[in-house]
């Protein structure tokens, strides 16, 4: 397992809540265990109702990370990383389990080991070692916050020209529809009024034309 792969889970937990919407999936010991998804059963495994509201308290912390970063201020989100990294430290090994070359030999790869008190620490020590590598590899300005109201889910930019403003492509074109819309209605607000049509008023006849013409 690559150390990469741990920065979804930073983002799996951060997107587990939609402030905006007022929704929170992380609710009971199910959802605790789903996000670890099926890499990690043995950890999962352990989760118990107080992580509910460890997790939750993570979760609030890394989206400021996020938040801080999407809003320019990378001081701030690296140091609000730095202080999670030293509340959640990591125990890194070089790991070859589950990944051979063509002649059968191991991979060599960082992992880290899971030897934390609680499920919390574990999920914690993983997503904000993950993220921290993105974040030195990529950039702070790599991480940030879905521009799609009433979304604001958060995401890591991995294209190549540093172009992601969206979580998913179905928030791409909401945004995009709802922007096109709004220029709509911005144009029809300052479009002059069309000038009223004068119709010319049909000539009248004299009683003396109406006898002629009678």
């Amino acid at each position: 397992m690559e150390l990469t792969y741990y920065a979804d889970l930073a983002v799996r937990l951060v997107n587990t809540e939609e402030p905006t919407r007022g929704t929170d999936v992380l609710t009971d010991v199910e959802a605790v265990r789903a996000l670890f998804g099926p890499s990690q059963p043995a950890v999962a495994r352990r989760a118990v109702e107080a992580d509910i509201t460890r997790l939750r308290g993570v979760r609030a912390r890394l989206r400021a990370v996020f938040g801080a970063a999407a809003e320019g201020e990378e001081t701030r989100a690296v140091d609000l990383l730095n202080a999670l990294l030293m509340e959640y430290p990591v125990s890194p090994q070089i790991s070859g389990h589950d990944y051979l070359d063509d002649a059968g030999r191991p991979r060599w790869h960082m992992h880290l080991a899971e030897h934390p008190t609680n499920v919390t620490a574990a999920y914690a020590a993983m997503a904000c070692m993950g993220l921290a590598v993105q974040l030195t590899d990529l950039g702070v300005d790599r991480l940030g916050l879905c521009e799609a109201a009433p979304c604001h889910n958060a995401y890591i930019d991995t294209s190549t020209n540093r172009s992601k403003r969206y979580c998913s492509d179905r928030c791409a074109t909401r945004a995009n529809v709802a922007a096109h819309r709004a220029r709509k209605r911005l144009e029809r607000a300052n479009r002059p009024p069309e000038r009223p049509v004068r119709r010319t008023a049909e000539p009248t006849h004299s009683s003396a034309e109406r006898s002629r013409e009678g």
